[in-house]
């Protein structure tokens, strides 16, 4: 079948080349891989953060020398021993003592810790969020805690009351 001249090609009625039809899945299946990648990328810390995704990315991710998000898993963390001290020699201040473990799959970063007082009543006499800025010092430590590592923290606070004598501790 033979066009008139000027004629646009989809209009005269014939089938583009087979090698063009490829090139044209081609192409389509490329743009969706780089669709596919992009939302990926965007959802980076979300994909990281499940854990039946985790070591596909990490694979991926050590090929591709990407960087990945830390695992963050504030319920993994294993309190094993905690104490809050007021030093006889010291009034108006108690001494935090802790150790815990990291049980989580994956290494992960020291965690935010939230302590908070009590009195005797079980009425809340303070409470604040330590970030592991605040309860590390300033001696270098590593920034990811492995699976199985335990770490010991100690540090002073001002008494908020003197009747202070619960305390709780909490991951965040």
């Amino acid at each position: 079948m033979s066009r008139a001249p000027g004629t646009p090609g989809f209009l005269a009625g014939g089938r583009p080349a087979p090698l063009r039809r490829r090139g044209e899945w081609l192409a389509l299946a490329l743009l969706a891989v780089a669709l596919l990648a992009q939302l990926g990328w965007l959802q980076r810390a979300q994909l990281a953060a499940s854990p039946r995704l985790r070591p596909l990315l990490e694979a991926g991710c050590g090929l591709l020398h990407c960087p990945l998000p830390a695992w963050r898993e504030p319920g993994a963390f294993s309190m094993l021993s905690r104490d809050v001290i007021a030093p006889p020699d010291r009034p108006g201040v108690l001494r935090v003592q802790a150790s815990f473990r990291n049980d989580a799959r994956w290494a992960q970063p020291w965690p935010a810790l939230v302590l908070t007082l009590a009195d005797a009543n079980g009425r809340t006499l303070g409470s604040r969020r330590f970030l592991p800025r605040d309860y590390l010092g300033p001696e270098p430590h590593p920034a990811l805690l492995q699976p199985g590592q335990a770490g010991q923290i100690a540090f002073d606070l001002v008494e908020p009351a003197p009747d202070v004598v619960a305390f709780d501790f909490r991951f965040e």
